[in-house]
């Protein structure tokens, strides 16, 4: 298993990162947007394939709706593209309803080139410069993305982050998960062990509030399949779960296919995540597999900051400054 040039970016060669564990899972990694290309896991006696994916580097800048990349600078949305940092004003690029800034602003971490800088069998080490006034964001950034490969089925990922200016930071990993290959993923079924949500408005843009979910379409505090309801979800829930003592993520979600029993368990150290049911995917590129991918054909489960928390000081800061680590570790883990 070597590394292999999967596409050109303007004359910056896209490679793809092949990975192994011991007990034989596999995964492709791309340098192009930090994209988890392909990820398959041992069960039930073969190798399943969990993530959708696409066939070339065109179909990645064309229609890929960040899938398998990482988000940022800010994941998920900045109200009116603007934010107010140490009593200065930064205006983003309005890439959402040419009101609104989201994922960075169109031409965020999840649509670049990243650096390949380490790898060995069963893990990779990505880079990324991004300098100041990068879509307007201000001071430099340098960012580590660590995929890992463990055991029968966990994918570790770890973010680290250092600046030289204050600044904001928010990444988000972006895979659309399907545990069976069914061609509409909403017959999964899912477990979200909170009761708190961050409701939005018309434009996803949060509300302000912290609503509690008990009684309503989404609460998933017990296993619910997704077209049990007549919802469309694109929700941030807070992560109420104690972390574990031992690697100090917390249980934040659990995706479950009734037709392979297959299941995968969310763990992080983020404050929340966003669990999208893909309403928008609308890929005419074909996928891995040859699999056309529409509407709901994945699930996302993106461990991030609060959406907006640049502007709502009651969440927690996305704020890092000079001499401060910028840390997030997520775990997907496959039963």
């Amino acid at each position: 298993m070597s590394v292999t040039v999967f596409g050109d970016y303007d004359g910056v060669p896209v490679l793809q990162v092949p990975l192994q564990s011991d007990a034989g899972a596999e995964a492709e990694i791309l340098t192009w947007g930090a994209v988890i290309r392909d990820l398959r896991v041992p069960h039930r006696g073969k190798l399943q394939r969990v993530v959708l994916g696409l066939n070339s580097l065109a179909d990645y800048r064309n229609h890929s709706g960040h899938m398998g990349a990482v988000a940022g600078r800010f994941a998920n949305r900045i109200a009116h593209a603007s934010f107010t940092l140490d009593g200065v004003t930064h205006n983003l690029p309005r890439n959402l309803n040419g009101r609104h800034s989201l994922h960075g602003g169109g031409a965020g971490f999840g649509v670049r080139p990243w650096r390949l800088a380490a790898h060995d069998r069963s893990s990779a080490t990505l880079t990324l410069h991004s300098p100041d006034g990068d879509a307007n964001y201000p001071g430099a950034l340098d960012v580590t993305c660590t995929y890992r490969l463990i055991g029968m089925g966990i994918l570790r990922v770890e973010f680290a982050a250092h600046c030289d200016a204050p600044t904001i930071i928010n990444l988000a990993q972006h895979s659309y998960f399907n545990l069976d290959g069914s061609p509409d993923a909403r017959g999964h079924e899912v477990l979200i062990p909170s009761k708190f949500r961050t409701p939005t408005d018309a434009e996803g843009i949060p509300t302000g509030e912290i609503r509690d979910v008990t009684g309503t379409p989404w609460d998933f505090t017990r296993f619910t399949a997704i077209n049990a309801r007549d919802t469309l979800y694109d929700s941030n829930y807070f992560v109420t779960s104690p972390p574990d003592p031992h690697h100090g993520l917390a249980h934040a979600a659990t995706l479950r296919s009734p037709l392979n029993g297959l299941s995968m368990e969310v763990h992080t150290s983020a404050p929340c995540v966003q669990f999208y049911d893909a309403a928008n995917l609308a890929c005419p590129g074909i996928g891995l597999e040859n699999q056309p991918y529409q509407r709901h054909a994945g699930i996302c489960f993106e461990p991030q900051g609060v959406p907006d928390a640049p502007n709502q000081r009651q969440f927690p800061s996305p704020v890092l400054r000079p001499g401060e680590t910028y840390h997030q570790t997520s775990e997907f883990r496959f039963i």
